[in-house]
């Protein structure tokens, strides 16, 4: 069982940078560098949507096309956490950012394969 705690978010403008992190405190069973780790987001009025992931090692990673080249996921098994990296920013990235694990070595883009999520941080841009 993982909780986890995103934060890090905030009120910018296009263009600006924001770093979310995401803390988990890894409760019983596997440890934490045996998860694969997402980040999902969620806009007002629509579905939830896949962001980013990160492998166990941290040595593959996946974006949702919108975001390639502008954000980067990246992890650090030694402090339990996992880090999205979003520069560039735009309107469209205005949304509710969540963390997710995956206690498999399988990177997945769907939430459904996701069991353990975080409470959220928000993010809005301004243009």
């Amino acid at each position: 069982q993982v909780q986890l705690v995103e934060s890090g978010g905030g009120l910018v403008q296009a263009g600006d940078s924001l770093r979310l992190s995401c803390a988990a405190s890894v409760l019983s069973g596997r440890s934490f560098n045996t998860y694969v780790m997402g980040w999902f987001r969620q806009a007002p009025g629509k579905d939830r949507e896949f962001v980013a992931a990160i492998s166990w090692t941290g040595t593959m990673t996946t974006y949702t096309d919108s975001v390639k080249g502008r954000f980067t996921i990246s992890r650090d098994n030694m402090k339990n956490t996992v880090n999205l990296q979003m520069n560039s920013l735009k309107p469209e990235d205005t949304a509710v950012y969540f963390c997710a694990a995956r206690a498999d070595a399988r990177i997945e883009k769907t939430q459904d394969a996701y069991r353990y999520w975080g409470q959220g941080t928000q993010v809005t841009v301004s243009s």
